[in-house]
C-alpha cells in the first residue's frame, strides 16, 4: 500500500503563540481559541476521509491535546506519537520572544529573513536535519494518514512534499485552522 494522501494539521493556538513566544520543543497549553480551532478542524476532517490507515502525531503536549480533540469527532486509529513530527528545536531560544533573543544574542539575527532566522540559533536544529527527518517520516507512511504537527515543521513537510527550495518552503503559510491535504503531488488547503 503506497501513500495515497496525508491530512496535515497544525496544533491549535497555544498560550505562547498568543504571547509571541517561540515554543520549539517546549510546550504551553491550547488557548480557548486553540481548542475552538482544533474542534473546527476535527469537525471538518470527519467529513473528508472515510477510511484512515494511520493517525500520526508529534509527541509534544500541544499536538497531543489537538490530536485528542480531533479524535473525538471520528473513530480513527489509535494515535502513534512520532518524534520525526516534533517541532524544530530552537535550542536555547526555545520559549523566548524575538525581543529576548535580540537582547541575549545581539546582532546574531542581522541579515536573516523573517523565515530563516529560526536556524540561526547557536544550538538549535538546522533546516537540513529537520528536512531529513521529515523525508524519513514521509517515506515510512502508507495509505491515508492524518498527521498532527507544528507550524515550522509543517512548512518543511509541505516543502519536502512539493520539492521546494528552502526559502520557498519557509515562506509557506501556517494557519491553525486549516487542513492541508497532500495527495497526487499537490497540496490542497481545506479551511476548517
Amino acid at each position: 500500500m503506497s501513500p495515497t494522501s496525508i491530512y496535515l494539521i497544525r496544533h491549535g493556538e497555544t498560550a505562547w503563540n498568543a504571547e509571541g513566544r517561540f515554543q520549539g520543543r517546549l510546550d504551553s497549553p491550547l488557548t480557548a481559541r486553540g481548542i475552538a480551532q482544533a474542534e473546527a478542524c476535527g469537525r471538518r476532517l470527519a467529513t473528508l476521509a472515510a477510511e484512515i490507515d494511520s493517525f500520526q502525531c508529534s509527541p509534544l503536549g500541544r499536538t497531543r491535546q489537538t490530536a485528542a480533540i480531533l479524535r473525538s469527532f471520528a473513530a480513527y486509529p489509535e494515535a502513534a506519537f512520532d518524534s520525526r513530527l516534533a517541532e524544530v528545536s530552537l535550542g536555547s531560544w526555545d520559549g523566548l520572544t524575538d525581543i529576548d533573543i535580540d537582547a541575549g544574542w545581539p546582532g546574531l539575527l542581522d541579515g536573516s529573513t523573517p523565515f530563516d532566522w529560526f536556524f540561526h540559533s547557536p544550538d538549535g536544529e538546522r533546516f537540513e536535519a529537520a528536512a531529513t527527518r521529515v523525508r524519513s517520516w514521509m517515506d515510512s507512511q502508507q495509505g491515508t494518514v492524518i498527521a498532527v504537527s507544528h507550524g515550522l515543521l509543517g512548512r518543511i513537510v509541505r516543502g519536502v512534499y512539493l520539492g521546494l527550495a528552502k526559502d520557498d518552503a519557509l515562506r509557506l503559510p501556517v494557519p491553525q485552522d486549516v487542513i492541508w491535504h497532500l495527495a497526487n503531488g499537490r497540496i490542497t488547503q481545506i479551511d476548517a
